[in-house]
């Protein structure tokens, strides 16, 4: 369960060496980066919102992106050292950077290392070569071998990306990549069928037809299949596309997941706060680097104003966030979101049709989707859920 008064602490680093064809993050291409700017905007940032949350404890900090490894590790020291002069921390603060396993990066895990990185998480995304090219990526199996053995030897957790249902991938090879992946695994791997998203240049490619992706039927097969490997070798699903061993579960992304607070900064970071008002807003950045770095310099921070949120949306988002957890989701923790009754917001009759089908299964404290609810949590969510009104839900204030 979430502890009263820890929050965790993500920190956007938007730049790239160049734009993988199926990522919509916010990310930038840049030659030349002012670092010191970067530096003190995060540290100014901080002080802000140091003041609107003076009694929180850090739980974890993330460093994301982007690739917040191109970042010096002094750099990436002088922030983690700012937040923990601005806030106490528990004793076991989780502190991961993503990585791409390029060689220059590499090399500099041990310097991430002692400037207070415990956790990397490295985009390895394939251990085919082929599909590495196809996926846009600048480094090969072989140097994603060599950063998967370094970060093993430098932290004492580590995890790293795979991507899967790609076009022309077969189940076969797909389970020998599994298996590979197990060989070099630290007890964490998140796994991802690739989607196409909108406005970027493989949705163009995709629309032009000049590749398939696998049809639904198989990439369902591709994600039983995943389950299934990865349970029987220790990495059981604790979430959609995380696995982990015992204890090797990423604990920032658990507190997204159980609905906990959690402050981003840099751009286009979105952040979930409840203040001294005892309301949860929901915080959002500005997207453009430069307007971000303009909006700290002028009045402390690159955030828009702050969101209310009701209770209604609180519950929908909990409801959303938790269901995607192996561990499922306690009613206690959505009631308290929603300041009502369960029932007063989700459909009872269609939650027991989806249990009668074997797609979830919930009794008075807890409701858990299983793997084929997983795979349709995106129609399920509407299905329940009561439209404002019906069924004596209250109103969404």
């Amino acid at each position: 369960m979430i502890e009263t008064g820890q929050m965790g602490l993500y920190f956007h680093w938007p730049f790239c060496l160049s734009k993988c064809p199926y990522c919509d993050f916010n990310t930038h291409i840049r030659e030349n980066v002012d670092r010191q700017r970067w530096l003190d905007a995060y540290k100014c940032a901080m002080d802000f919102y140091a003041e609107k949350l003076p009694h929180r404890i850090i739980s974890s900090i993330f460093f994301g992106g982007g690739t917040p490894s191109l970042m010096p590790p002094q750099t990436i020291g002088e922030i983690i050292a700012h937040a923990q002069k601005l806030w106490p921390q528990v004793n076991d603060l989780e502190v991961t950077l993503e990585a791409n396993p390029t060689s220059v990066e590499a090399e500099k895990f041990a310097a991430f290392a002692d400037a207070g990185v415990n956790r990397v998480s490295i985009g390895v995304q394939a251990l085919n070569d082929n599909d590495l090219k196809f996926l846009g990526r600048q480094h090969d199996v072989k140097a994603a071998r060599r950063a998967i053995d370094i970060a093993c030897k430098n932290f004492p957790r580590y995890s790293f990306d795979l991507i899967y249902a790609r076009p022309g991938q077969t189940l076969e090879s797909w389970k020998n990549e599994l298996d590979e992946a197990f060989d070099l695994s630290g007890g964490h791997l998140s796994l991802y069928q690739l989607t196409i998203e909108r406005n970027t240049p493989f949705y163009f490619a995709h629309a032009q037809k000049r590749f398939a992706m696998p049809e639904e039927d198989l990439a369902a097969d591709f994600y039983h299949l995943t389950q299934e490997a990865t349970s029987k070798a220790g990495l059981p699903a604790y979430e959609v596309s995380n696995h982990a061993a015992e204890d090797h579960q990423s604990r920032h992304n658990m507190n997204y997941w159980r609905y906990g607070d959690y402050i981003g900064i840099g751009p286009g970071a979105h952040g979930r706060l409840t203040l001294e008002d005892g309301v949860k807003y929901a915080t959002r950045e500005h997207q453009s680097p430069d307007i971000w770095l303009e909006w700290v310099g002028e009045k402390g921070s690159g955030a828009h104003p702050f969101t209310p949120l009701s209770r209604a949306e609180r519950f929908n988002e909990c409801l959303m966030m938790g269901l995607r957890m192996s561990e499922g989701l306690n009613f206690v923790r959505l009631e308290e979101q929603g300041a009502c009754r369960w029932q007063e917001r989700i459909n009872e009759e269609r939650l027991k049709t989806l249990q009668a089908e074997g797609w979830l299964s919930y009794d008075d404290e807890r409701i858990i989707l299983n793997a084929e609810g997983l795979l349709r949590l995106n129609a399920i969510l509407p299905y329940i859920l009561l439209e404002a009104g019906e069924g004596g839900a209250k109103s969404a204030a």
